[in-house]
């Protein structure tokens, strides 16, 4: 992870405030929802599969693709060489299936060309920015989906940033506004403890489903109201 010294200026200025804020969200959040559980881990190809799925779909629909796809295809060494066709139909409940399938395909395709193996247990021994260039290189993988497999297959500390922590983390102002995802996924890596990225993920995930809502926020429900910049700005 970025050190706090290569961050920029600005952002250094105002980490300390920004740090301590989050602790508190994380003790706050912890007490609202406890410790909660990542679902049932998978290996780390499994799991990159799956969060490709997941991509603009609901976890849902996502479970019902992967399904789908495993069902007809019991290997992923089949789904690499199966019709591309086939396994766009598959996972058509994801969504978007013309790309995710061709996608899917290609990333398998050229983990089996490279390394002549379908798992990735090879990264495990890998320092940890090396494996975050490796499964970005893919196309269709970015930051969020790099760090879920890091974090919950491999054993490897990262945060991921999905659109709620996005949201929730901006309103409640713990990163500057403007900050791009990108950026949001360094400093929330800076701004919690490594043992806090899972509960820290999973519970700020459940306030931006449950309460912190995209189109309507429940700030009279909110568990954080005492210290949230929008409820300061917008609802007192």
């Amino acid at each position: 992870m970025e050190t706090l010294d290569s961050l920029p200026e600005e952002l250094r200025t105002r980490f300390s405030a920004d740090q301590e804020k989050a602790q508190w969200l994380y003790a706050e959040l912890k007490k609202a929802f406890g410790m909660p559980v990542w679902r049932s881990p998978m290996p780390a190809i499994d799991e990159l599969i799956s969060t490709i799925l997941s991509q603009n779909s609901n976890d849902h629909n996502r479970d019902i693709a992967f399904e789908r796809l495993r069902k007809r295809f019991p290997t992923w060494d089949a789904v690499c060489d199966a019709d591309v066709d086939d396994v766009i139909d598959a996972i058509r409940p994801a969504g978007l299936g013309n790309q995710k399938g061709r996608r899917i395909q290609a990333v398998l395709q050229q983990i089996r060309r490279e390394h002549q193996t379908l798992d990735l247990d090879f990264l495990k021994g890998w320092e940890q920015e090396k494996i975050k260039e490796y499964l970005l290189q893919f196309k269709g993988v970015g930051f969020k989906t790099a760090a879920i497999v890091m974090q919950f297959s491999l054993g490897i500390p990262a945060f991921p940033v999905d659109t709620h922590i996005y949201r929730v983390t901006g309103r409640f102002g713990i990163r500057p506004l403007n900050m791009s995802v990108e950026d949001c996924h360094a400093y929330m890596e800076n701004l919690f403890r490594p043992d806090q990225y899972e509960a820290g993920h999973l519970n700020i995930i459940r306030l931006g489903r449950e309460i912190c809502q995209a189109r309507k926020a429940q700030c009279e429900r909110c568990p954080l109201r005492p210290h949230c910049s929008y409820y300061a700005e917008q609802c007192s």
